[in-house]
């Protein structure tokens, strides 16, 4: 009894083969559909096993092919339900229901075959294949007249399976059982009562299948009968069983057999049709019948590893319900259709170099579906590799090795196993192992070099690396890895541990300490590579350090002592001729080399043109001839550089006194002060001063360039605008983007069209609003002009233009124009062509002459101008004077008029409207601006100009 209650029956025999590999074999027999985790059996008991061999062995379960149902519990050493297992699926009809595997260890590897047998349950119910049977039968059917039924299928097997059937209602029918030669059994129906069409014409009955489980399960089907007339003979088959045969590769439409059946009625009731009735699953898939020839082909592919023989039930029926059935067993020849299947159930990943031969590094098993020689199997090798294959058993094999291994010459291994069989033709199939040789350390780390040289500069850092050294080792991971060390030595009495260190993993020396080359020239010693393997093998190589000079020590003084509590002095006298020895500067280097030349250079010298010092040996000596003029006190100062790169100086004063005696030297010398060295901050504040200075100038130019750039802008505007540009100005005229063309008291506000160029100006009434301005810097501008226009437009305002301020009158020859001369009669009357073509600054002076408004915006018609003047704040609209009736020719200072008594009433009308404005006015009055001078020409520009300058 199980954990659940479930029973089992336990069938245990160990038997130990002749083979070696085969250890034992062990039977179980459990119910199908067990609960996952269910106990098979006690595996280790059953086998004498012990738990820790499970372990230690890495006991696992081989299935091959099948699906993995089953587990192995190592830890209790007992086999469990990995899932559900159905009988029905597995093994179908098939008696006994067997699963077989292997149960597997290693170290040493042996196998066990496991065979587990799959008992039955009642776990389904008898099934019909179709839902309603359907009987057409003659009322002159006889009484014993038999009806075969459809058989119900139920994948039980045994006791579980179909065992009886019950027919219901019993009134006309009653069942019979027939058993068959293949135990299955013949279900028909009888009648046992005449049937009469005109009482009853359609019967229904249910058919129920029973099975003999425990509990019972059943399952039903409905038959509809209905009665004919005047059938009494039943189909009848020539034979009760037919047999045919076919190989298991032949194509859908194969021809298998024809069955034959005969009915001795006439007409359509003698007329048979032919039906495949078989309750086998999945029979309808593979064959069919003709159903008016009784011609049985093959429409499915058979496999004869599947099943080797078919048993197929054939029904005859005739038009008038009447029936008979047959048997067709169908039996399927193999072929060599399958290649070997090659199961690897237990490799090795790898094998040390050092495994002795005959090692084992696989155990596989292979197996052939086929039958007789299609079955028979051979496995050989790949050529030229240390192993060979044996066979242990029957399909099981091994993979050992044949000589000795070395991982130095090859690492890995792939193994090709092919595996063929003794068909014709013949089916192979293949498997690749690949195996890895481990290493063992048996190869000493090699240096590349047996001995080697390294330079190091003096006064190096500690920690600096000086040299690297590396050995390579043939072993491979923990084998190869090297590591370096220092032999024991000592250099000058101390250990070399205190000059160089080695790092264990690369080699590198580092310099424990800072080298001198005045102490320690070179100095050598040992390194020792170890690998990590066990035991270590080790290796020797010697390194020697040579240590290079630096320019690091500066030249030292030696004479003349430089003293700061007393003062020596070199005494020169005046009757010295030209190269007298002064004295002689002596220096020492303690570098070597080059770093050790010295040379001697002049400095600083109070008088340079009486001195020098020797390149090479230091003497000072004069250059010429000392005279009276010469001072006393001479102070030399002496530069003494080395030949090193960089070079290292040192510098000594040298206080030379030009005198003959000695009092007339210590009379000099009382007060002698060394002289002040400069500041070194005065060369950063004369840097600082300059660059700033830089920096002020660079700024003024680009705000310079700014402002150009800014006024160039502004001149476009007016160009694109369609404006004449008017390349000259008079003296003391403002910029018109300004304040206008006249003096900078003044401001006008000047208004053209496109086409003003080409005609007479006009001062004509507001007529539009398309209004250009020049001035862009104003604001409200043409809301004011708006504003203005309407007052002029009122037919009532008060204000009224005034006629031009006479004092504003010039006499034709202070008018500006061409020369100041009045033109020819017709010109003066507004006819006739210019007399020369005026320029644009001669129009702009025309205008400016003519301008006597204030605040007030002229609206410019096609081909006219409008022009308004700002004299200042005072001044209003009272001062507009009418131009509405007056032409004004550009270039020109002559005024136009219709005609001379119109002229006259405009002047009186101006006159009177003037007194009014006048009497208005407040008695403090604003002044009345300057009148605009007449304009200068180029050439009295330049007079006056020089005239301002003096």
């Amino acid at each position: 009894m199980s954990d659940r209650t479930m029973t089992r029956q336990v069938l245990l025999f160990i038997s130990f083969l002749s083979l070696s590999s085969v250890n034992g074999q062990v039977s179980y027999s459990i119910p199908e559909e067990m609960a996952k985790g269910s106990l098979v059996g006690n595996i280790a008991q059953d086998l004498g096993l012990d738990i820790k061999r499970l372990k230690s062995g890495n006991a696992r379960i081989h299935v091959g092919n099948s699906a993995e149902c089953i587990e192995l519990n190592k830890e209790r050493g007992v086999i469990l339900i990995k899932e559900r297992i159905d009988r029905e699926v597995m093994c179908r009809q098939t008696t006994p229901c067997a699963l077989h595997f292997q149960i597997i260890m290693e170290n040493p590897i042996e196998f066990y075959q496991v065979t587990i047998e799959i008992t039955d349950i009642n776990d389904n119910a008898p099934v019909f294949k179709k839902d309603a049977m359907k009987f057409e039968i003659s009322e002159s059917a006889v009484i014993g007249a038999k009806f075969v039924l459809e058989r119900a299928f139920d994948s039980d097997i045994g006791a579980n399976g179909l065992q009886s059937y019950s027919l219901n209602p019993t009134e006309h029918f009653i069942l019979k059982l027939q058993g068959q030669a293949d135990g299955s059994k013949k279900v028909e129906m009888v009648l046992q009562k005449p049937l009469d069409r005109e009482k009853q014409e359609q019967i229904s009955l249910v058919l129920t299948a029973l099975d003999g489980g425990e509990p019972k399960m059943s399952g039903t089907v409905q038959i509809h009968v209905t009665v004919l007339d005047v059938n009494d003979n039943a189909p009848v088959f020539t034979q009760a069983i037919y047999k045919a045969s076919f190989v298991e590769n032949s194509q859908r439409g194969t021809l298998l057999t024809t069955v034959r059946a005969t009915d001795i009625d006439n007409g359509s009731n003698g007329l048979v049709t032919y039906s495949i009735s078989s309750s086998i699953d999945g029979i309808l898939d593979l064959f069919e019948i003709d159903e008016s020839n009784g011609e049985v082909r093959l429409i499915g592919k058979v496999d004869y590893e599947t099943a080797k023989h078919y048993q197929i039930d054939i029904e005859a029926k005739d038009q008038g319900g009447l029936s008979d059935s047959s048997k067709l067993v169908v039996d399927i020849a193999d072929v060599n259709d399958n290649n070997p299947l090659i199961d690897m159930m237990s490799t090795s990943k790898s094998i040390p170099e050092n495994s002795p031969s005959q090692t084992i590094i696989a155990v596989m098993s292979v197996h052939d579906p086929d039958s007789d020689n299609n079955g028979v199997v051979n496995c050989v090798l790949s050529e030229n590799i240390p192993f060979t294959i044996k066979s242990t058993s029957n399909g099981f094999y091994s993979l050992v090795t044949d000589s000795d291994l070395d991982r130095e010459r090859a690492s890995e291994y792939n193994i090709s196993v092919t595996c063929s069989d003794e068909g014709v033709p013949s089916l192979s199939s293949s498997v690749t192992l690949t195996l890895q040789i481990s290493d063992v350390n048996d190869n000493a780390p090699v240096f590349e070099r047996s001995s080697y040289e390294a330079y190091i500069i003096e006064n190096n850092t500690p920690g600096l690396s000086i040299f690297t050294v590396k050995a390579r080792d043939a072993d491979w991971n923990q084998n190869a890895r090297v590591s370096y060390i220092l032999e024991d030595s000592s250099v000058n009495g101390v250990p070399v541990s205190s000059y160089v260190s080695v790092s264990a993993d690369s080699g590198v020396i580092h310099a424990v300490r800072s080298f001198d080359y005045e102490q320690i020239k070179d100095f050598q010693f040992r390194v020792k590579a170890l690998d990590g393997g066990s035991p270590s093998l080790s290796s020797n190589a010697t390194v020697k350090i040579m240590i290079q000079d630096q320019n690091d020590n500066v030249p030292q003084v030696l004479y003349p002592v430089q003293t700061t509590s007393s003062l020596v002095a070199e005494m020169v006298p005046r009757s010295a001729d030209v190269g007298y020895l002064v004295t002689k500067v002596v220096a020492v280097d303690v570098d070597s080399g080059q770093n050790a030349w010295l040379l001697y250079k002049l400095q600083k010298a109070t008088d340079r043109a009486l001195f020098e010092v020797g390149l090479q040996n230091g003497e000072i000596r004069t250059i010429r001839q000392v005279n009276d003029k010469d001072a006393v006190k001479q102070r030399l100062t002496v530069v003494v550089e080395d030949n090193g790169q960089p070079s290292r100086s040192a510098t000594v004063n040298v206080n030379v006194a030009v005198a003959d005696s000695f009092p007339e030297v210590l009379s000099e010398f009382t007060d002698f002060t060394h002289d002040k060295e400069y500041n070194d901050n005065l060369t950063f504040y004369l840097v600082l001063a300059l660059a700033v200075v830089s920096f002020l100038f660079i700024t003024c130019l680009v705000v310079i360039i700014s402002v150009k750039i800014y006024r160039w802008r502004q001149s476009r505007i007016l160009y694109h605008s369609n404006l004449p540009v008017i390349p000259y100005y008079p003296p003391r005229y403002a910029d018109t983007l300004g304040t206008g063309t006249l003096q900078h008291v003044y401001n006008y506000e000047v208004c053209r069209t496109t086409d003003s160029r080409k005609s007479d100006c006009q001062f004509a009434r507001p007529c539009s609003q398309n209004v250009l301005i020049m001035d862009p810097s104003s604001t409200g501008t043409m809301q004011r002009m708006q504003n203005e226009q309407n007052i002029l437009d009122e037919p009532d305002s008060q204000l009224e233009q005034k006629p031009p301020n006479a004092d504003w009158r010039f006499t034709q020859g202070q008018r500006p124009g061409p020369s100041g001369a009045g033109g020819p009669p017709e010109m003066a009357m507004g006819t006739g062509p210019w007399p020369n073509p005026p320029t644009e600054a001669e129009q702009l002076q025309a205008l400016m002459a003519a301008a006597n408004v204030s605040e007030a915006t002229a609206t410019l018609g096609p081909g006219t101008m409008g022009l308004s003047t700002r004299y200042s704040p005072q001044f209003t609209l009272q001062h507009v004077p009418d131009y509405r009736q007056n032409v004004y020719i550009p270039g020109s200072t002559a005024t136009l008029t219709s005609n001379p008594q119109q002229q006259q009433q405009q002047q009186q009308q101006q006159m009177a409207a003037q007194h009014q404005a006048l009497q208005a006015q407040p008695s403090e009055a604003a002044p009345q601006p300057e009148p605009p001078k007449a304009a200068q020409t180029p050439a009295s520009k330049k007079k006056s100009t020089k005239k301002e300058k003096k």
